[in-house]
């Protein structure tokens, strides 16, 4: 097998991993600190896309269309958490699910709305629209190394904000015990209100950065958003430590399974059968991922509680 290819896929994972921690480390502390399941969650991730594609266009700087759709973002989250899903708090997870799902259906009209129903595109910087040669016959796109870069400085900071600062102390006593926590004299809506902003901003900065490589388009964050589940459920709830160790078993098991799933079937089967079996195979890989961490661990790899 060329080892080239085995390198590059690998780092596609990565990649792709590092994108799905950004909305995964937000959601997760949502729903490990608030007990909320906000599936709206994916459709900041298409506002801060969109916004993102609006600012570029109108600037010309990639820079300030990333920083300007993670802020714009950020205010369209705090603004939701103050007027609804602050009301949802001591609903029980039907009523959450129903009304989050609803915002996913008004979302989506909000947008096509605003921006139309084309699907828009975000240039990506010039002077990382090239290749760059890693050495051994390696070519890897520039732009796609910085999305790795940006996702691994944005784990590092996420940690030190979590483990290191006031805040993420906070953090971690609502997500252990939040009775105990607002006994103790913690302000919990305040640190409900700067989570959620935290969790949009990082939709933003994933919709942005993956713009250029993805249609930016209504109803682009309902796929993803079902990866992000699947990430928080295998590093455990509340966990940022579990949403980047799963994300990037996620992104991995994912990236791989595609590509080399069905070149192994090619060589025993058919090239129709494996053509039409590899996909669909490698699709449900994840999930078989799942299922292994949650028979072995069914609190995920690394619970908030316990």
């Amino acid at each position: 097998m060329d080892v080239v290819l085995i390198f590059e896929q690998s780092l596609n994972g990565l990649q792709f991993g590092l994108m799905l921690f950004l909305l995964a480390a937000g959601l997760t502390l949502v729903f490990g600190i608030m007990d909320m399941i906000n599936l709206a969650h994916g459709s900041l991730y298409m506002v801060g896309a969109y916004l993102a594609a609006t600012i570029a266009a109108a600037s010309g700087s990639f820079v300030i269309a990333v920083i300007g759709a993670m802020a714009g973002t950020a205010v369209v989250g705090v603004l939701l958490e103050l007027t609804l899903l602050r009301r949802l708090y001591q609903r029980d997870h039907l009523h959450q699910v129903l009304a989050t799902f609803g915002l996913i259906l008004m979302s989506n009209e909000a947008v096509r709305m605003i921006w139309g129903p084309e699907a828009l595109s975000i240039d990506m910087p010039a002077a990382l629209a090239g290749p760059v040669e890693l050495g051994g016959g390696l070519v890897y796109p520039a732009y796609r190394l910085m999305i790795i870069g940006v996702g691994v400085a944005v784990a590092v900071l996420l940690y030190l904000l979590v483990a290191r600062t006031k805040l993420g102390m906070l953090v971690r006593a609502g997500a252990s015990n939040r009775e105990m926590a607002r006994v103790m004299g913690v302000r919990v809506s305040v640190v409900f209100t700067a989570v959620f902003a935290i969790g949009a901003a990082l939709c933003a900065l994933a919709g942005a950065m993956l713009g250029p490589l993805l249609a930016v388009q209504v109803g682009m964050g309902e796929s993803i958003l079902i990866l992000a589940f699947v990430v928080i459920v295998i590093g455990g709830i509340g966990s940022v430590r579990g949403a980047f160790v799963g994300a990037l078993l996620v992104g991995t098991v994912d990236t791989i399974g595609r590509t080399f799933l069905p070149m192994s079937l090619r060589a025993v089967l058919p090239p129709q059968i494996a053509g039409t079996l590899g996909p669909a195979l490698a699709s449900i890989l994840i999930y078989v991922l799942m299922a292994a961490v949650l028979f072995w661990r069914p609190r995920g790899l690394f619970p908030a509680r316990g």
